[in-house]
């Protein structure tokens, strides 16, 4: 019974504080489509694969060892990659005015669990110079790992193509509204419980018996002025109808 009664209390609460928790849940949304829209800058992705494996004039043949000491080697590329010996050729083939950290924090080196095939990704805020840094990294690396690891088995898959129409991956101003919408509501509803715990005054006959834990006697009705005036004036003329009545006879 307690747990009923707590949960009547609950939804009680929700209900008379609706118009809080709506509000606060529209403008969180109306401050993160603001956010989204006009104040983050918009982020542009390009990618393009690699595949770490033996030139074809070196085999011919599927060789699982050869594919295992591929695969071991794509942990040490991905790390040379980002390496400045890689970037600061890049910077300076496509003359980025910019610092290798901020390069370095830009690019995305990834591959799939026993693949052979290396994803590098660039973000940035132009989707032109992304696609060219994603590019120019791929050559600039493909060109220097036989330098320094006396080795010849990168073969690029896929270069990054700038699209007509880029999207930016990131900010998603409808997702962002969205988790937006869910988190005011939370809090709408954490503030009426909280206006609900410090609000300390008894406004009904149940709150009295709740509360104070005592019987209702009697219940006083509430009158306005505008009644009480009107209630005399009735009063008033049925008196003065009695005496013109009684004058008459």
């Amino acid at each position: 019974m307690d747990e009923t009664i707590s949960l009547k209390e609950l939804l009680g609460t929700i209900t008379k504080r609706i118009e809080l928790i709506l509000s606060v849940a529209f403008i969180a949304m109306i401050i993160s489509g603001i956010i989204s829209y006009f104040v983050i800058t918009p982020t542009y992705q390009a990618s393009t694969q690699i595949l770490v494996n033996q030139s074809r004039n070196e085999q011919t043949l599927y060789n699982y060892n050869e594919v295992q000491t591929n695969l071991q080697l794509i942990n040490t590329y991905n790390v040379i990659i980002k390496s400045p010996a890689i970037l600061n050729k890049v910077m300076n083939e496509l003359n980025l005015n910019t610092t290798t950290a901020e390069l370095i924090g830009k690019i995305t080196v990834v591959n799939e669990k026993n693949s052979q095939v290396v994803t590098i990704s660039v973000q940035d805020k132009d989707p032109k110079e992304a696609a060219l840094i994603a590019n120019e990294t791929v050559n600039v690396f493909k060109g220097e790992i036989s330098k320094i690891m006396n080795v010849d088995n990168i073969i690029i898959l896929a270069k990054a193509n700038l699209e007509k129409e880029p999207s930016p991956i990131k900010p998603k101003p409808l997702l962002n509204i969205a988790i937006t919408c869910v988190v005011g509501l939370m809090a709408g509803v954490g503030c009426a419980f909280l206006f609900e715990y410090f609000n300390t005054t008894l406004k009904n006959e149940q709150d009295i018996e709740r509360i104070l834990g005592l019987p209702l006697i009697g219940v006083i009705a509430l009158m306005d002025n505008h009644s009480i005036i009107e209630k005399n004036t009735r009063s008033e003329l049925r008196k003065s109808k009695q005496r013109g009545a009684t004058f008459g006879v």
